[in-house]
């Protein structure tokens, strides 16, 4: 039975239209299932805390923030209603191998520039999103 340990830009869909058989989630392994690596909680974590929202929750987060967002970095999909500069924003792409390919790289960055906190949207819930999301969860399991 194919299992997949590691999500990524080859999906599960994809694996099971090549060989047949939906492979098993990580949930589904035993204890003394070979792990691949990567496969450990924090391990995409930065240094900043690293919270997952959706885009209601951050619009409401930045609401609440108003003025105030030094060392706040965010990372999101959805157009956002700012009200203050020193965030510091980037855009999430819409195509998810293009998140998947350039978001260590961005958390370092958000560590770099000295976030303190990392407000994340979390991507939509498709198997194609499936790596990203894992990814993300990962790196707000430090924190």
């Amino acid at each position: 039975m194919p299992v997949l340990l590691r999500p990524g830009a080859i999906t599960r869909d994809d694996i099971e239209r090549a060989c047949g058989l939906r492979p098993l989630s990580k949930e589904e392994l035993t204890a003394d299932t070979p792990r691949a690596s990567g496969t450990l909680l924090a391990h995409y974590a930065p240094n900043a805390k690293v919270r997952l929202m959706d885009a209601r929750q951050l619009q409401s987060a930045l609401d609440i923030l108003g003025r105030d967002g030094r060392n706040i970095a965010i990372y999101h999909r959805s157009p956002l209603n700012v009200t203050t500069a020193q965030l510091l924003l980037r855009r999430m792409s819409d195509e998810p191998r293009d998140v998947a390919r350039e978001l260590f790289g961005m958390l370092r960055n958000f560590d770099d520039w000295g976030a303190k906190l990392i407000w994340i949207e979390t991507p939509p819930d498709t198997a194609d999103w499936e790596g990203v999301r894992d990814r993300l969860q990962r790196a707000a399991a430090a924190g």
